[in-house]
Parts: structure tokens; C-alpha cells; sequence
């Protein structure tokens, strides 16, 4: 049954937890998948050594989830893919996160499963983290694919009118009531009561996610991540209107995420108390 889904995260892996859920059972999916960027390897600032220009020197700490031969991961993006084609309804629709590391593998296997892709989403970060080798260009977007499983009816939910007739200032590009394009001028940095609790090492700010959010789903749909991280989609989801849930095989980024969810539900609750707090919704919120 879903409902022992609803509005719960799981310390789990994702494979074993979505083999439990109904069949059409879900309306939105937001996957963030490990890259595979770097076989491995997180970024941690060490300021022992002083990099000129930059304060610091930069070391690589290994990270068995991020750490996959190229066949491991071809198999493991089959697997969770198919899933999420199993548990979508028709009228539901998947957000995937990557980079050209290991985006053109998901576009592959997408086709091969018949998951259509409605758009693939540039999302510029206009203040990404200066490139350190200076051997090539700074890197400073992600791409975000959008799909949809309900074959040639494309049935998906999109609100249009949101879209088209919402302010998003932080945006340069999104010009008002015109339609929104395929790059999204989104800053990369987080409130303080996002980082509250702990942070990720690939957390995404909580205004992305909202805007994919309501774009894409109504209010008391089921929004699933079958990577939950530190819980910043099931958050976006609860101040928007929708139900969640999410698996999350890291303990530590697990129990941020709950406490991050438990913060949340005291703020609704003083919400309907006194009429404001940090998860109270609007268009351009950064969850502060």
C-alpha cells in the first residue's frame, strides 16, 4: 500500500526500498543519482596550505557512493530506472540531475526503456565554484532531464499558467509573463536553516526544487526521491502542498534529513498559529 510510504524517508537503498512500492502509485520523481564524477572522490578544503588567489588547497577524500566502475553504474541506472518507470502514474513525470559525466549514460538508457524525455533543462549557476587546474573552462551549470513514462498520450502534468505568469527575480532570464526557457539562472547557495542540520556534498537549493515542484505536480501529490540526500526535496515537497517520500542508504545524511523534516513540521505548525514561519510557500523561497 502507499500509504506506508507517505511522508516517511527510509534509511535504505533505494533498489530493495522501491521494489516494496505499488505499481502507478507516484506522481512526481526527483532523482539526484551519484555522478560517478570523479570515481569516488569528494572535494575537502584544507587550509594548511595556501593556494594563491584562493586561501587553501584542496585534497580528495573517497566516497564508496560515489565509487562505480562504468558497467556497475550502467547496471545500476537500468535498475532504478526501470523502477521508476514501474511506480510513475501516466499523468506523472521524472526530474533527473546530472553532468556530462554521466548524463549521456541516463539519455541512453531513458531510450532504451521507452522513458521519453519532454526537456533537458540547463541549470546555469552563475556563482560555481572557481575552476582551480586552470586548464579549462569553468564549469557552471547542470543538466536536469525531464520524462515521462505515459507513452504516446503524454498524459504528464505541467502548469503551464504557474510557469508562464509567476515572478522568479533571482532568475535573469525568465523574463515576466513569458514562457520559461530551458536555462534556468538559479544560484547554487543555501539559506542558513538549509545548512542548519549538515549538509551534502551535491545538496541542491531548496528554490530549484520548488520550481520543479510546482511545476509538475498538484497540491497533495506524491513527490518520491529515490536519492534523498540530506532531505531537500522531501522539504520542498512539504512546503509546497505535496506529500513524499524517500530513500537515503547514509546514515548521516539520513538523520539530517529527519531533523531537517521535524524543523519543518514545527514551522507549519506555527504557520497556521501566526501566519508565517520558514516553510510557508511562495514562488521564489529559499526555505528561510
Amino acid at each position: 500500500m502507499i500509504n506506508d510510504y507517505i511522508n516517511t524517508v527510509f534509511n535504505m537503498d533505494c533498489l530493495e526500498g522501491m521494489k516494496g512500492m505499488p505499481d502507478n502509485s507516484v506522481d512526481l520523481v526527483i532523482a539526484d543519482p551519484p555522478y560517478n564524477l570523479s570515481k569516488g572522490a569528494k572535494w575537502k578544503w584544507d587550509n594548511s596550505v595556501v593556494l594563491k588567489g584562493m586561501g587553501g588547497n584542496w585534497n580528495k577524500v573517497m566516497v564508496d557512493w560515489d565509487n562505480m566502475s562504468f558497467e556497475d553504474y550502467w547496471n545500476f541506472t537500468i535498475q532504478w530506472i526501470t523502477e521508476v518507470k514501474r511506480i510513475l502514474k501516466p499523468t506523472g513525470s521524472v526530474w533527473i540531475f546530472g553532468t556530462y559525466h554521466n548524463m549521456g549514460i541516463i539519455n541512453v538508457i531513458c531510450q532504451m526503456l521507452e522513458v521519453e524525455i519532454i526537456n533537458e533543462i540547463v541549470w546555469f549557476k552563475r556563482n560555481a565554484f572557481p575552476n582551480l587546474s586552470g586548464r579549462r573552462f569553468t564549469a557552471s551549470h547542470e543538466t536536469i532531464l525531464w520524462a515521462h513514462t505515459g507513452g504516446k498520450k503524454r498524459q504528464y502534468y505541467y502548469d503551464y499558467e504557474y510557469i508562464k505568469n509567476t515572478d522568479f527575480p533571482e532568475d535573469l532570464i525568465k523574463q515576466p509573463g513569458k514562457q520559461m526557457r530551458t536555462v534556468w539562472d538559479i544560484p547554487n547557495n543555501k539559506s542558513k536553516e538549509e545548512l542548519a542540520y549538515g549538509k551534502h556534498p551535491t545538496q541542491k537549493p531548496i528554490r530549484l526544487l520548488k520550481r520543479i515542484i510546482m511545476a509538475s505536480s498538484k497540491e497533495g501529490d506524491m513527490v518520491f526521491t529515490p536519492f534523498s540526500g540530506s532531505g531537500s526535496e522531501c522539504v520542498a515537497a512539504k512546503m509546497c502542498g505535496r506529500n513524499y517520500c524517500g530513500f537515503e542508504i547514509n546514515k548521516e545524511y539520513y538523520t539530517i534529513s529527519l531533523e531537517r523534516l521535524i524543523h519543518c513540521e514545527r514551522e507549519n505548525v506555527q504557520i497556521s498559529l501566526f501566519g508565517k514561519g520558514m516553510c510557508e510557500d511562495n514562488a521564489n523561497g529559499t526555505g528561510n
